[in-house]
């Protein structure tokens, strides 16, 4: 019997066993494939609702589940922090056990850490926490200024601060606080969502300035206080409410493995997602992809879920004894919450060239309903 190693119950984590799992051939008494998954968390949160929980349209139990309610015949959860990863062996150690694979699939995400000490001052919008502890002083806020921060550059879900910045002005509008209240987007990137290309980034950057949100491009964050960001550009500005992105990394046990990269991450085939060692691969934002042309592949999630499925389908046709035969295309499209119960949608082909050109459609009601479904039927696929 084959087993497979799937490291992460995050979205890519969550399709590659799924996706295994579909064709393993397993049922209720018969298990072809053992397929083990293994996660710290004891919930599953999708990230993706996150900005709407900030500003009160989620609460908590709408976009969570148990991660046990994955396990399906011969799916697994192993629950608990991962020790050590050793891609020669294709084996991983949970609690002093050690597992043994034929295939591997790391999808860990990034991790998270705090810098200036920003979890002192203010929210960490891309944990469950942060994001229920910004509602809570959003729902007290009685006007001043309010700051959007991301703090260092990579980071996943690009679009994230974006919306995170309408909505909070669309929260702030509709209860009168406007005249009293200043929305500011402080960020190191000189445009929005750069990796969109130029088109899609002006209008994004228009889109904030429509909206009265004050946007601060170029602006390395160096030091922070209780009430007061500062920049190596030598600006500094004051808030009353802030909400950042943490600093991303490689998670400690992949540092401690032989997988790290030049890149600092870890570098897999842009194809087929395999690391250098054989039937070992990477999904997601754990993974430094670079083109030919020396472009990065933003992290987003829609490219986790697509990766998840190549992966997926050829470790399943290598079982089967077939040669894999499908090839991981950078393409999709996600929805980006603008406030006023609309969303502009925004995809295409990130190309392997000089330029990519993603187009940015007109927020609408179709928009929020799209990001509405996906949520809903992502829950009722998996879980």
């Amino acid at each position: 019997m084959k087993t497979i190693l799937v490291l992460g119950g995050g979205t890519g984590g969550v399709v590659t066993a799924k996706e295994i799992a579909r064709h393993s051939g397993n049922e209720e008494d018969i298990t072809l494939v053992r397929i083990l998954l293994f996660e710290k968390e004891e919930a599953y949160v999708f990230s993706p609702s996150l900005p709407w929980l900030m500003v009160g349209k989620r609460k908590q139990k709408e976009i969570t589940e148990k991660i046990d309610r994955l396990q399906t015949s011969g799916l697994e959860v192993i629950k608990g922090d991962i020790e050590n990863i050793d891609p020669q062996d294709i084996s991983v150690t949970v609690k002093g056990e050690k597992y043994k694979g034929d295939h591997m699939v790391i999808s860990l995400g990034v991790e998270q850490k705090d810098i200036y000490n920003l979890g002192h001052y203010g929210h960490n919008f891309f944990s469950l926490k942060g994001a229920e502890n910004f509602y809570t002083e959003l729902k007290e806020f009685k006007g001043s200024d309010i700051a959007i921060l991301v703090s260092s550059l990579p980071f996943k879900s690009p679009a994230a601060p974006y919306e995170v910045a309408m909505l909070v002005e669309d929260y702030i509008r509709k209860n009168g606080l406007s005249e009293d209240t200043t929305v500011s987007l402080y960020t190191p990137e000189s445009g929005p969502m750069e990796f969109a290309g130029a088109e899609a980034s002006e209008e994004l950057k228009e889109l904030l300035e429509k909206k009265g949100i004050r946007y601060y491009p170029n602006h390395e964050l160096i030091s922070a206080s209780e009430n007061s960001l500062e920049f190596s550009n030598g600006k500094s500005y004051s808030y009353n409410l802030l909400a950042y992105t943490p600093k991303h990394e490689l998670p400690e046990v992949v540092k401690q493995s032989r997988l790290q990269g030049d890149s600092d991450w870890i570098e897999v085939d842009e194809k087929t997602l395999e690391t250098r060692f054989a039937n070992v691969y990477a999904i997601g934002d754990v993974t430094g992809i670079t083109t030919e042309t020396g472009a990065v592949f933003p992290k987003i999630g829609v490219f986790a879920r697509h990766q998840g499925e190549v992966v997926g389908h050829n470790i399943s046709r290598k079982i089967a004894g077939l040669d894999p035969d499908r090839s991981f295309v950078p393409e999709g499209r996600y929805f980006i919450e603008a406030g006023e119960g609309k969303a502009s949608e925004t995809g295409g082909r990130f190309e392997n060239t000089e330029e990519t050109h993603l187009r940015m459609k007109t927020p609408a009601q179709w928009g929020h309903f799209s990001k509405w479904w996906d949520e809903k039927f992502w829950f009722f696929k998996n879980f």
